[in-house]
């Protein structure tokens, strides 16, 4: 207790603050993880690949839609995307599955409500916000797109299999899986956290004030601290909810929106399986829609 005495109380402040934040947010990276390592055993891309709609548009509406069934954290969502592009599944299916699985999944949804005070209404605004992002993706890269995205030389990637396992075999499997990505995870959610406490704390008010009285500026920079937190979308609302009072509905809508499709770590992992060309009609296009999308919320709501 002495120890704790002679800190600062700011210092003890922003401790608080973080450790109520993350005490929240780990239950719900802790049971994406067990889902995700679940996936990651039992489905392949080949029983997706079977389900397929026969037309274009058919396709690009499933691709937005299947990760409320099939959800996968955006920490691995990227080389999954790659495996479905491997079975031939089209681009235009695949790629708005890598922007909503993150998002549309029950666990992220339910963590999002919970996080904002039990608000259907954020998490609903969330979910249309990365629809409408895998939309226009669909829509280019169905009708406007051409070529593949992948790079030619990463065309095959290691892939796991777990077949040939026997039941118990498996289900270590699935929690040797879901440790993996819940310590991965865990540090990008600890930073995240520690972050937002000290925001709240450290960052005088009148600052935030002034940047959420310019709402335009106020969307583009958290965009941009989205991107650089890198959070995981089992856990982001939590950070989010945490900025709502300083920022204002519309800059932390799209902070939401755009972190589980655009992030240092995405990024990283897209540049090694996809072209340069594709990767940068990918951000421009969920950077315009998200602006729109947020700023269009902001004045009507």
């Amino acid at each position: 207790m002495t120890l704790f005495n002679s800190l600062p109380s700011s210092v003890l402040q922003a401790g608080a603050i973080f450790l109520s934040i993350i005490i929240e947010a780990l239950p719900f990276v802790l049971i994406g993880s067990i889902i995700s390592g679940f996936i990651d055993v039992y489905i392949t891309p080949e029983r997706v690949y079977r389900h397929l709609p026969k037309n274009k548009w058919g396709k690009i509406i499933f691709g937005t839609f299947i990760g409320f069934i099939f959800p996968s954290c955006e920490c691995g969502i990227v080389p999954i995307v790659n495996r479905f592009l491997e079975k031939k599944v089209p681009s235009y299916t695949a790629v708005p599955f890598l922007v909503t699985a993150p998002i549309i999944n029950p666990i992220v949804l339910f963590a999002t409500y919970s996080a904002f005070g039990n608000s259907f209404n954020m998490a609903l605004l969330r979910a249309v916000g990365s629809i409408f992002v895998a939309l226009a993706l669909g829509i280019f890269l169905g009708f406007f797109g051409n070529g593949s995205i992948q790079k030619e030389n990463r065309k095959q990637i290691h892939e796991h299999h777990f077949s040939h396992l026997a039941t118990g075999q498996k289900l270590f499997q699935v929690f040797v899986q879901a440790i993996d990505e819940f310590f991965d995870t865990g540090r990008y959610l600890v930073f995240g956290c520690l972050f937002a406490s000290l925001v709240q704390v450290y960052i005088p008010t009148r600052i935030l004030t002034s940047i959420s009285a310019t709402p335009l500026l106020a969307i583009l920079l958290l965009m941009l601290l989205s991107f650089l937190l890198s959070l995981c979308s089992e856990a982001d609302a939590f950070i989010g909810s945490s900025l709502l009072s300083s920022f204002g509905l519309a800059p932390v809508l799209a902070f939401l929106v755009i972190g589980p499709m655009l992030d240092v770590k995405n990024l990283l992992m897209m540049k090694n399986y996809l072209t340069n060309r594709f990767i940068g009609q990918f951000i421009g296009i969920v950077v315009l829609v998200v602006l729109l999308y947020s700023s269009l919320v902001g004045v009507f709501l």
